[in-house]
């Protein structure tokens, strides 16, 4: 199967980065941002993408959908398994730093809009549920996995990494 086959959800797409990423390694990309104000300058972002020719290509593989990521999956879930998609990708708030070093500015008011993701163990056991093939969680490096489930593998990077739970 090759990336043009495969559908992924990306349950928190917030300005949209992963989600462009996927969708331009040829992936069927389903965005979702629950936050209205987060949203709009993500379907602005998307909207200025698609004026670039290379831009339009990776967009018209890309849906944005402002909604919650609960009720996107919940719909996946009462879908037939060939329509629901094959992965489910997560990329929740993460924590507090600890560190006396302060995170990117960018960030420091990404966090003021959006809050800190109380509901990423409930969102993980949906995903688990819906997707067909793998849910991918990104995470901190050192941080612990979410829940108390052990992923299948991990993909570690420099500073963060990328749990993987096998359907």
């Amino acid at each position: 199967m090759c990336s043009s086959d495969l559908s992924v959800v990306d349950a928190t797409a917030g300005l949209g980065r992963d989600s462009f990423i996927l969708a331009a390694a040829g992936f069927k990309v389903a965005a979702c941002e629950r936050n209205p104000v987060i949203a709009t300058l993500l379907k602005d972002g998307l909207e200025r993408a698609s004026l670039n020719v290379e831009g339009a290509q990776v967009v018209a593989r890309l849906a944005l959908t402002i909604t919650d990521a609960f009720s996107y999956l919940e719909d996946c879930q009462n879908r037939a398994s060939e329509e629901r998609p094959h992965v489910v990708y997560l990329d929740p708030m993460f924590p507090e730093r600890s560190k006396s070093a302060l995170v990117k500015k960018e960030m420091r008011i990404f966090r003021e809009i959006v809050g800190d993701d109380q509901d990423a163990q409930a969102l993980l056991e949906l995903a688990r549920q819906v997707a067909t093939k793998r849910v991918v969680v990104k995470r901190p490096r050192k941080a612990q996995a979410i829940g108390s489930l052990k992923p299948s593998y991990q993909l570690l990077g420099k500073s963060s990494r990328f749990d993987v739970y096998q359907a």
